[in-house]
Formats: structure tokens, sequence, C-alpha cells
């Protein structure tokens, strides 16, 4: 084909070039998912992060020092309190705010997680304010599965150029896996799961374990086998994530739900 364009009108070549340069970008913002398929990945991210439960929408897990709430457990620092990880759940309220979503009147004001410790957001599990919250929560799915999914179109732009030489690969990985609902799946419930991988505080001993990371260790298959890539690299970064991790944490007994978890990304949606 290269070899053709020298018979051809420059503008024609011009056009192929355009096309070539354009198509990875085109592929990129096509999605694969439809309104059925939107409320069946809020569905299956509940199921994922909370089993399904109105009860689990309001969590605090032994060992963290934060709230998650909500689908995708997004999570809430108490005053005072910072860690490794994104705090996703104000930029949450943010969003459905921004969406004519009508919020507690308590909670619209409200910055930091108002329980200090687990004790205290165990004990008032029944309160009316995490009452609120489950209320809320419940009847928003669709939008907190949208705003997983703009999460995921924010980062987009940053992996190419974070990738570094892997670029053009984590480019080609994202177009074919938007060519499938089981692929879009995949990084929406990824990318909520473990994060962008861009965070540099989101590391063990240097290394990340998040969707960049992941689109950057999967081999490059055609359209049809790229779930399957997708859930293959996602358990190998998890398992390194467990093998960096400061003993203290005792991240190894997440393994098996978080491998069983990206297995499934590898199964028809």
């Amino acid at each position: 084909m290269k070899r053709s364009f020298t018979f051809f009108d420059p503008s024609v070549r011009f056009l192929a070039v355009m096309v070539a340069v354009l198509a990875p970008a085109f592929l990129m913002a096509q999605p694969a998912l439809s309104g059925g398929d939107l409320d069946r990945v809020g569905k299956r991210i509940w199921q994922n992060e909370c089993a399904g439960t109105v009860e689990g929408l309001t969590s605090w897990n032994t060992g963290e020092n934060f709230a998650s709430l909500g689908i995708g457990h997004f999570i809430w620092y108490p005053e005072g309190v910072e860690g490794p990880f994104e705090e996703s759940f104000p930029k949450l309220v943010q969003w459905l705010g921004s969406r004519g979503v009508r919020l507690p009147n308590w909670l619209a004001g409200m910055r930091d997680c108002p329980w200090p410790t687990r004790a205290a957001f165990l004990k008032d599990s029944q309160g009316p304010w995490q009452r609120d919250l489950r209320t809320l929560l419940a009847a928003t799915v669709r939008e907190q599965t949208l705003f997983i999914m703009h999460r995921l179109q924010q980062a987009e732009p940053k992996f190419r150029q974070a990738a570094g030489r892997q670029g053009e690969k984590v480019a080609r990985n994202m177009a074919l896996l938007r060519m499938s609902a089981a692929g879009n799946f995949a990084m929406i419930d990824y990318v909520n799961f473990k994060g962008e991988g861009l965070n540099p505080k989101e590391r063990y001993r240097g290394e990340g374990w998040g969707l960049l990371q992941v689109l950057t260790a999967m081999e490059t298959p055609d359209a049809a086998r790229a779930p399957a890539a997708f859930a293959a690299a996602s358990e190998r970064m998890l398992a390194r994530r467990v093998a960096n991790s400061p003993p203290e944490r005792g991240e190894k007994r997440w393994m098996a739900g978080w491998a069983n978890r990206c297995r499934a990304y590898g199964k028809p949606f």
C-alpha cells in the first residue's frame, strides 16, 4: 500500500495518511456499550465491590483507615487522615450534584468523612447519615457508573505519555478492548478497582498495579482475544503488587478474590 501512494493524486495520499494517524483515536472514542450494557456494568461493579447489597454501599474494611462507599467503594478519608490511595468519594458527590441529583443537606458541604474511625463508623451503621447514604447510593447506580467511566475517559489522554516507549502499545490495547462490551467493562471495572496507575504514591517498591500497568503488560492480540489478554495481565499485576506489598498489610489474603475478579474479565459480558 505504501508503494502505491506514488501513483495517486497528492490529496489522496494526504487523506490516507490522516486516516492512518487518526484511526487509533477513532477506535478509542467508539464505545461498545448500549444503554442496557451500561446498567449491566453498574450492577456488576456493585456485585464485585458490595456483593450487590444495599448494606454493602456503606462499608469500612478491616485494617483500612477510610470508608468505602457506593457501588465502586469510593474512598472517603476522615479529617487529618491521608493514605496512598486516591480519595474518590468527594469527587463522586460533586459529580452527582452537577448532574442534578438531590443530596442530603448534611452531605452537600462536607469535605471529610464524619466518622473518625472504623469503630465509630460501625457503631453508627444504622444512624440517619448512613441510611441517607445508602438511599442516595442505591438510587444513583447509573450516575455512579457514568462517574467511573468519566474517570477512565479523563485518564486516557495521559496514558500514552506516561507509558513512554510503550505508548503505542497502550493505545492499541485500549482500542482493541473498546471493540467489545467485555473489553469496555474490563477497563471500566479495573480503573475503579485499582486506579489509573498514574499516581506515583500508588506504588510498592516503585511498581504500580493500575490500569496503565495492566495495559502495558498486556500482550497485544486481536480484538476477540483482547479481554482474555487483559484478564491475564491484570492478574499478573496484582500478584506482583502482593509480592511487593509491606508484610504488615497482609495483602496475600485478598489475592484469591482478586484473581477471580480478574479472570472474569476474560469471560463473555
